[in-house]
């Protein structure tokens, strides 16, 4: 099924009229507009075009002084209602000859308008306070969001929203030119109504931003936690669609994909595409995954090469081109048609390396001019180059009837707690390569087992029921691409239950092993590591990935 949004289609009669109409019938042109936004982008550009064209402006504090600033001629709501602004500020658009302005219906309300002198207001130009980026600053205290939550700024785009059929409603200045185009005339029926769905839009938006960080912070309270990983008891969302791709996990499933509304687009959803087809549902699934992996080796170059949302191979170097081609090493079967992921800029060298092999997809923080002109000869090769930032703090899944949040797991402030319980200390590049492989097994889904020689994998097993069969898998992996495992570093994303995982990696001559811990037979484990002349250090988290 395609992805639609849902509608009932409404007709409005926009027909001029060259006889007298009643004062809140809808004529082409515009003749008084509202204005009180706290996002003033475009703000002077839109006062002034409306002023050129006649219309009326009323306003209200920073934004009428704004235009009277800018030379715009403007009438002060309070002005306007012969009500002053009270409770500093608190009150101000609150009043009946703002909102009949707002809300008269032709034909049905001409006379109570004109009893009461309600003159109409045509165009409401309004957006929120910024709740959301008050309470971003770990430092906001309850009070400040409190001063952030808009009152009067929802209930005029609500008023204007529900009153569409003749009234104009714009809450994002990006629409301020479309409106501009079309002065002195009043956007039609059709335009009307989508400005209206983006109205309502942004007050579910902004009631939901309060509300879950409202909970969250009653929900630390109530537990006494200091953590901001305490979880709110509401989640919001709101999203909005900005990429219809070209289907979803199989070609009759149709995708798209969503971002917060009204935030800065961030990271991966966010990325820059330099060249290639369109994305697939599959392709930002695997992209995400790879991203994320490579995102966890920032000291060194390193390139992560994913297929199925699984790491095939990955490697850290003193350059991207060594890690690319140590990573490749790892599984050249796998790699074919990978999605591969750099945590450094990609040069010309690099990417005449990657363009001999089959790839879907390639990400890193920056490609070189000279890169980009070789990658042109590999056209539906797509390169992505994901957005700075990332404030996602919550995973969400989907299951049946319902949803799944949790935390997002992290490898930050753990190596404080990591334990060498072997009588054997790691050597400095067994140190290296532990470190490497957790950071790996975290992002391999579990049951998982990962094998590193000199900062790059040599075998991989994922996606077990067993981690016996894991670990058999990750050594076949070796075994098939001749790579030595003498030694090996091993990781597992959980703890050995018994002795013969260990066992069986020390024949094979991996001399240095880190996993979780916590087994009741953790002194067997141990044990058998000693007898084998390993190494071994329990890190006392768990890091499965389902």
């Amino acid at each position: 099924m395609a992805l639609r949004a849902a509608r009932c289609e409404i007709v409005f009669d926009d027909t001029d009229c060259d006889d007298p109409t009643p004062v809140n019938t809808p004529t082409s042109a515009l003749r008084r507009a509202l204005i009180s936004v706290s996002d003033k982008r475009g703000l002077i550009e839109l006062g002034q075009a409306l002023a050129a064209h006649g219309i009326e402006l009323l306003s209200t504090g920073g934004s009428a002084a704004a235009l009277r600033n800018a030379g715009v001629e403007v009438t002060e709501v309070s002005d306007h209602t012969g009500f002053p602004e009270i409770m500093g500020g608190r009150v101000k658009t609150l009043h009946p000859k703002i909102h009949g302005g707002i809300l008269a219906r032709p034909g049905l309300d001409d006379e109570a308008a004109a009893t009461h002198d309600l003159p109409p207001i045509d165009l409401v130009i309004v957006n929120l306070y910024p709740f959301a980026d008050t309470v971003a600053d770990p430092d906001c205290t309850l009070e400040q969001a409190i001063e952030q939550i808009d009152i009067g700024g929802p209930a005029m785009l609500r008023a204007a929203a529900k009153n569409h059929a003749r009234v104009s409603v714009l809450c994002d200045p990006d629409d301020y030119a479309g409106l501009i185009e079309g002065l002195p005339h009043a956007p039609d029926s059709e335009r009307r109504r989508e400005y209206a769905i983006k109205a309502f839009a942004h007050t579910a938006q902004y009631d939901g931003q309060i509300s879950q960080w409202l909970s969250q912070r009653l929900l630390r309270q109530l537990s006494q936690q200091a953590s901001e990983d305490a979880l709110p008891a509401r989640i919001s969302l709101n999203l909005d669609r900005t990429q219809t791709l070209r289907y979803g996990e199989n070609p009759h499933q149709s995708a798209g994909l969503y971002v917060p509304r009204g935030l800065a687009t961030q990271g991966l959803a966010g990325a820059e595409q330099v060249q290639g087809k369109a994305l697939s549902y599959n392709n930002l699934l695997d992209a995400d995954a790879a991203w994320q992996a490579v995102s966890a080796l920032a000291e060194n170059p390193a390139c992560v090469i994913v297929k199925h949302t699984n790491p095939c191979g990955a490697a850290q170097a003193d350059d991207v081109l060594s890690a690319y081609r140590n990573a490749h090493g790892c599984d050249p079967t796998s790699a074919f048609g990978g999605i591969l992921a750099f945590n450094r800029e990609l040069d010309a060298d690099t990417a005449e390396a990657i363009t001999g092999q089959f790839a879907e997809v390639i990400l890193a923080p920056a490609v070189s001019a000279a890169a980009r002109d070789i990658f042109r000869t590999k056209p539906n090769l797509r390169v992505l180059i994901p957005a700075a930032g990332a404030t996602d703090t919550i995973a969400l899944t989907r299951i049946d009837g319902g949803w799944l949040a949790q935390t997002l797991d992290s490898l930050q402030d753990e190596t404080q707690d990591w334990r060498v319980v072997s009588q054997r200390q790691p050597t400095e590049s067994e140190w290296q390569d532990l470190q490497f492989a957790w950071a790996m097994v975290k992002v391999v889904r579990s049951n998982a087992i990962v094998l590193v020689r000199n900062r790059a994998t040599v075998g991989i097993g994922a996606g077990q029921m067993s981690r016996v069969d894991s670990a058999r898998i990750a050594g076949l992996k070796a075994q098939d691409q001749g790579l030595s495992l003498t030694g090996a570093a091993m990781a597992s994303d959980a703890f050995f239950p018994f002795a013969d995982g260990v066992q069986t990696a020390a024949e094979a001559g991996v001399q240095a092993v880190i996993q979780p811990g916590g087994s009741k037979r953790d002194d067997e484990v141990i044990e058998a590591a000693n007898a084998a002349g390993m190494t071994m250090v329990l890190t006392g988290r768990r890091h499965f990935r389902h």
